[in-house]
């Protein structure tokens, strides 16, 4: 019984061990905002893969190839210096959704997440406006343990917060002008 008790305690540490030793964890952010305006104009802007610039702050011009088909790639070139390389996944107009990846991580500073996916769904909303829901899946920029605060789980999820926040004002912006 003994001999019992100690393999179980040395294999409780060896698997104390190993947990805290792990890479980092798939992180999943959702945002979502009501549009007084109808589907159809607020898909008209965010459906369009090729114009991010139309409704996305950080965005100061796209270089696109493939329109809305899927596997069409995008170059966002952002305000504060950089890019991002992004393939279009699926597009379904008639359900008016979106799912686009990263495909070629950048500078950390720029967005410190690897593996990004995103999906941007609009739906009917109250009163004849819209309801627009963005979420994302991704992993900090950071791959291996012990990450620099800058590009550690807290970083990837306040950066992307931080975009889909305002991406999505500005897209009630842009829509309700209209």
């Amino acid at each position: 019984m003994n001999k019992l008790c100690s393999a179980v305690a040395a294999a409780s540490l060896l698997w104390a061990g190993y947990a805290q030793a792990h890479g980092p964890t798939r992180q999943k952010l959702s945002e979502s905002i009501e549009i007084n305006a109808p589907p159809e104009a607020v898909w008209a802007i965010v459906g369009d893969f090729a114009h991010p610039e139309k409704w996305l702050p950080m965005v100061e011009s796209t270089t696109a190839q493939g329109g809305n088909e899927k596997g069409a790639s995008r170059e966002l070139h952002l305000k504060a210096g950089g890019t991002l390389k992004e393939e279009l996944r699926d597009y379904d107009a008639e359900k008016r959704v979106l799912k686009y990846k990263i495909v070629d991580p950048t500078d950390p500073k720029v967005l410190p997440v690897n593996n990004y996916a995103s999906e941007i769904v609009v739906e009917p909303g109250p009163g004849g406006g819209s309801k627009v829901e963005w979420k994302g899946a991704y992993y900090r920029w950071f791959l291996n343990n012990n990450p620099p605060a800058d590009q550690n789980e807290q970083a990837a999820n306040s950066a992307v917060g931080k975009l889909y926040k305002e991406g999505l004002a500005n897209l009630k912006a842009v829509a309700e002008k209209k």
